[in-house]
């Protein structure tokens, strides 16, 4: 029994299933649209209809309509009806663009809401965080402090500024206030849990690579910045990492569900494509643009 569930849920998931399926809502959708225009003057606005304008209503306004406002969604309904059918008559929907890529998008809905009855399984969804693991890796994230140095201020003694205050730095106790230490600027101390684009958004690229690469727990510099020289200790830090499944599951699933979706929509194209044949004249003028000298 359990085999012949196996097997059936394969089957579901064959492309060649879903090319039927495809097929058959295409020529459902083809011939419901036809019988109700060809050769058929009448309008009818079912009860299932009547109960979606009621809803939409009710949604937007936040309580049921009267009996005259919903005659009057009833009729907008039929003069929007009344329209299509006479656009659709006098061919407006022919040459125009926007009308082109409108039908095309709602034949590429059909492959995409296909796509989205296809429900990953805990296998498929493993292999493909295994597969784009640079897509989930969580960003390695830094603790520090930093003491600035105006160079401006310092001048060509800046060096041996850095220096002696890095000695201060490195024999002081734990219990210094470091806001006395280094030049003002608009900065703060201490930062946390931060990542690397955090750091490069508010001190620059080389700042940030720099401080990632130094170890923990010392003062370290001179590092500079977008500001000007710092000192900087690194007081925690982890690397970048693959996260469990468990953490990330939601964001690996709509990856994977949009991979179906552009598979599917390929899929679809293609075997549509293979109904046609494309002709393509050149111009009578054989010198094109690309060739004339200028």
């Amino acid at each position: 029994m359990t085999t012949n569930k196996s097997l059936l849920h394969k089957f579901l998931r064959e492309p060649l299933l879903h090319f039927l399926l495809i097929g058959g809502a295409l020529f459902l959708a083809y011939n419901l649209q036809n019988e109700d225009l060809v050769n058929n003057n009448q309008i009818i606005i079912s009860e299932a209809e009547v109960d979606r304008l009621i809803t939409l209503w009710e949604r937007k306004k936040q309580r049921l309509p009267t009996q005259n406002e919903l005659q009057n969604l009833i009729d907008q309904q039929v003069r929007e009806e009344v329209m299509y059918r006479e656009a659709l008559a006098m061919g407006l929907d022919q040459n125009d663009g926007v009308v082109r890529r409108r039908l095309a998008q709602k034949v590429e809905f059909i492959s995409a809401d296909l796509a989205a009855l296809v429900e990953p399984t805990e296998a498929e969804l493993t292999d493909y965080l295994a597969t784009h693991s640079n897509k989930f890796e969580l960003p390695g994230r830094i603790n520090f402090t930093q003491v600035y140095i105006n160079s401006d201020k310092h001048g060509s003694n800046t060096q041996n500024y850095a220096d002696s205050l890095l000695i201060e730095l490195t024999q002081a106790s734990s219990d210094m206030s470091l806001e006395t230490l280094g030049d003002s600027v608009m900065l703060d101390q201490y930062y946390e849990q931060v990542t690397e684009h955090d750091v490069t958004r508010l001190f620059g690229k080389h700042f940030a690579k720099e401080i990632f690469s130094l170890s923990v727990g010392s003062w370290q510099g001179i590092i500079s910045s977008g500001y000007g020289p710092h000192l900087v200790r690194i007081d925690d830090k982890t690397e970048n990492r693959q996260p469990e499944l468990d953490t990330v599951r939601q964001k690996v699933r709509t990856e994977w569900l949009a991979q179906q979706r552009r598979e599917m929509d390929k899929i679809f194209y293609e075997s549509l494509r293979q109904r046609y044949e494309v002709v393509i004249k050149e111009p009578l003028e054989k010198n094109t643009l690309a060739n004339k000298k200028p």
